[in-house]
């Protein structure tokens, strides 16, 4: 049995093994409400569809997609497609599109949703990660970002428990500031809140993983989580 209820408030590290979350505000809400982009609501399926002011960009949040592709961005001309899992990290996910006025020229809050342009790379090492020709890969070897930029789809975010449904993928095109902010924010080590039952069974049972409470630390629960981390034995 485990020791956290379903609705208990938790802490989840690395962030790539805590699945989605329940903030698709944060990820869709900004675009409506502060920057006034039109958008079509389905309330029965869930549904939202939002399209940029010119009409050039849009944002798909499909939450019954067939293939759990969540939140599709895409632009036009020239076309260039990102897509996301349902089970990628949605603090992941609201980094590129609440990036994407910028893109369009809004220079409203940039400086409160600014776009990363440390190389991946250096962010990949400030991070822990390794770098392998393009391959990029987490500590624990679960998680990796392949970039083929002769390819379609140029950059990819795969994780070993979902080989088959990709936490990421950005075609050639995308403007790589995009890519960038998501990864920043996939791969800091710093854990994501979450209700218990909205982490993967995988996650639960995955020793490499961490889990924290929220409620009942006796610290800050962020304090407390980034302490156990630092307790835990350092693999690669």
């Amino acid at each position: 049995m485990s020791q956290y209820a379903h609705d208990e408030r938790v802490l989840v590290s690395p962030r790539y093994m805590a699945g989605a979350g329940d903030r698709i505000a944060d990820v869709i809400g900004p675009l409506i409400h502060v920057f006034g982009w039109n958008h079509e609501h389905d309330a029965t399926a869930g549904h939202v569809k939002i399209d940029s002011p010119d009409g050039g960009l849009f944002v798909d949040f499909a939450p019954l997609h067939p293939l759990g592709r969540w939140v599709t961005v895409a632009h036009h001309e020239p076309y260039w497609e990102a897509t996301f899992s349902s089970q990628s990290p949605l603090e992941a996910v609201a980094a590129v599109t609440q990036a994407l006025p910028q893109l369009l020229g809004d220079t409203r809050y940039t400086e409160r949703i600014p776009i990363t342009d440390m190389p991946l790379d250096q962010l990949a090492e400030l991070n822990d990660w390794s770098v392998e020709g393009g391959v990029l890969t987490s500590p624990d070897l679960y998680c990796r970002l392949e970039y083929t930029p002769d390819e379609e789809i140029a950059w990819q975010v795969e994780h070993l428990y979902y080989e088959n449904a990709p936490l990421a993928t950005f075609t050639q095109d995308t403007p790589e500031g995009l890519v960038l902010n998501f990864f920043a924010h996939l791969a800091i080590p710093t854990a994501v809140e979450r209700a218990f039952a909205d982490v993967p069974l995988s996650t639960r049972y995955e020793h490499r993983s961490l889990i924290t409470p929220v409620r009942g630390a006796s610290i800050n629960p962020h304090a407390d989580h980034a302490l156990a981390q630092l307790a835990r034995p350092r693999r690669r």
